[in-house]
């Protein structure tokens, strides 16, 4: 049987259309959302102006989703490592394009005519085309998520368009009606040399051989700015080689008017209890391995934690460790961010237990008031109290965008909530070169947190070029032990998973797992689905402060 139910809001709620019915059988576990748009098959470059239109399931609308998600993350990583223009930039984003299975150039005569290994290209700009949409949503919510999706998406944008042979640059530009005055041959004799002398790798030959084209000023900014074209009067005049600029500019002008557009239908997206949970948990989304299923628990000492606190924690847990020491508390923002990492790093909940209390009575708690207002709490949050769910350590993502700190705070991200000059005085008690300080606070300035906690990894550790993109304070632990010769210390759960529902998602008790884990895909995403919809506030509650 089948029957129509109301989907409030389908992916082309981003460009403002009204919301359709979408089809939805019943009883089948693999439940599909109708994605409303234009029948075509995708372009294999384009400006996202159309949604797309088709039922996809669940599982293949995270799947989608995560994986671009990902590709977005290398693209930010590796823009700040190479400069974007170099070979080494280009092969690096290839390849990371051709593992994730998305197009990184529209195939030349010469490609199409070689076997196709692995998702056809048209697979591959399916695959574009619908992620692109579903992160749309779920970065639209807030002006944080909303620049940093633009950035990369630009990036990447701009990646792909000097990818394209020339032919390809003028039918795309045809194709999305960008068509740009010309100026005439006497007008650009007449400015030969001005358009010589101020545009990059342009000639007297070249000159008579490209267009040249004459465009407002505000539209080339980034030319301006770089001094590569001549201005005069209030325009630019850009050789064809240089177009890529402001269509560049146009597609984050387009880009950033959906992400309004799409902000204002929020509301509607919330009330859809299949999106919601799923667009909230790719915002914050995690996409390395597992830390919650520890290695070596009970390995490390208690006598060890301070040594590695100065060795081996990230600046976020240093912090939380050396506010607990000189204080003998922490608030419970603190105490969950620091407790789960504790746990993951390969505290037994006995060592918690008796690391928690050995210093909470040092200060104004005695052991009786221990006992009663913080034990429960800890047991909690290793699965034996309550609904025994066993929680797992915060990422990268979860510390900077949740649970912001307040005054009397010590959680949080410091390259994210710390004022920069405090900032720049704690990494200066902690021994950190000027230069390096500089180089850390100029990421920081560029809003990229976790690469400036990467740089204070490698400037700590003596390191060049850290070989892994950091996305958890776990992972900084683990690759601190093996950058010392410690091993690895704790956290870790073999393979990992490519994505991890952290707090605000509890990860169920073993039992369960090897439950769920005989059962199919769709169930499972389903499952997914509803437990990313449930909201941890009784371990919140119990760590808060008596």
């Amino acid at each position: 049987m089948v029957i129509v139910e109301p989907c409030p809001l389908s992916l082309a709620g981003v460009t403002s259309r009204a919301a359709v019915p979408a089809l939805i059988r019943s009883g089948d576990p693999l439940k599909t959302l109708g994605l409303l748009a234009h029948h075509q098959p995708p372009c294999s470059f384009m400006f996202y102006g159309q949604p797309p239109l088709e039922n996809i399931s669940l599982t293949e609308f995270e799947a989608f989703a995560v994986d671009r998600l990902k590709l977005l993350k290398s693209v930010e990583t590796l823009g700040v490592r190479h400069v974007k223009t170099t070979e080494d930039y280009k092969k690096k984003l290839e390849t990371e394009s051709k593992n994730l299975n998305f197009p990184y150039r529209p195939p030349s005569q010469t490609d199409q005519r070689k076997p196709q290994i692995g998702l056809s290209e048209h697979e591959k700009r399916r695959k574009d085309h619908i992620s692109h949409f579903i992160l749309r949503l779920a970065y639209c919510q807030t002006e944080d998520l909303r620049r940093w999706f633009i950035q990369q998406e630009v990036d990447l944008f701009r990646y792909r368009f000097n990818e394209l042979e020339a032919k390809q640059k003028l039918e795309f530009l045809h194709k999305n009606n960008l068509q740009y005055n010309t100026i005439s041959a006497e007008e650009k004799m007449s400015l030969q040399e001005k358009l010589i002398n101020s545009s990059y790798n342009v000639s007297g030959i070249t000159v008579k051989d490209q267009d040249f084209y004459k465009v407002p000023f505000q539209d080339a900014l980034d030319l301006v700015r770089t001094r590569k074209v001549y201005l005069k009067a209030g325009y630019v005049y850009i050789p064809h080689q240089d177009i890529v600029a402001i269509v560049i500019n146009d597609f984050r002008t387009r880009l950033s008017k959906a992400l309004a557009l799409a902000a204002r239908s929020l509301p509607a997206v919330h009330s859809d209890e299949r999106l919601q949970p799923l667009l909230n948990h790719l915002s914050h989304a995690y996409v390395g391995q597992d830390y919650s299923v520890q290695k070596n628990v009970g390995k490390i000492s208690l006598e060890q934690i301070d040594s590695l606190s100065v060795k081996s924690f990230p600046l976020c847990m240093r912090q939380l460790h050396q506010a607990l020491r000189e204080n003998h508390h922490l608030r419970h923002g603190g105490r969950m961010q620091y407790g789960l990492f504790l746990k993951g790093i390969g505290l037994s909940l006995e060592q918690a237990l008796q690391f928690w209390r050995l210093e909470f009575i040092r200060g104004k708690v005695d052991a009786d008031k221990f006992d009663k207002a913080y034990t429960y709490g800890i047991r909690h949050m290793f699965g034996k109290e309550g609904k025994r769910a066993d929680y797992t350590p915060y990422s990268c993502m979860k510390v900077i965008l949740s649970n912001l700190p307040s005054q009397g705070d010590h959680h949080g991200c410091p390259f994210r909530h710390s004022d920069p000059e405090l900032l720049k005085q704690k990494l200066q008690v902690y021994k950190v070169s000027p230069s390096g300080i500089s180089q850390i606070l100029e990421l920081v300035k560029g809003m990229h947190y976790q690469l400036a906690c990467q740089k204070y990894f490698e400037l700590t550790h003596n390191v060049e070029d850290a070989n892994f993109s950091l996305n958890h304070p776990n992972q900084y632990f683990v690759e601190s032990q093996k950058a010392l010769g410690g091993g690895g210390g704790g956290g870790g759960g073999g393979g990992g998973k490519d994505i991890k529902r952290e707090m605000g998602t509890p990860q169920r008790s073993r039992e369960n797992s090897a439950v769920r884990g005989s059962t199919a895909a769709p169930e499972a995403a389903a499952s997914a689905s509803r437990d990313l919809a449930e909201i941890p506030e009784d371990l919140d509650s119990y760590f808060q402060d008596a």
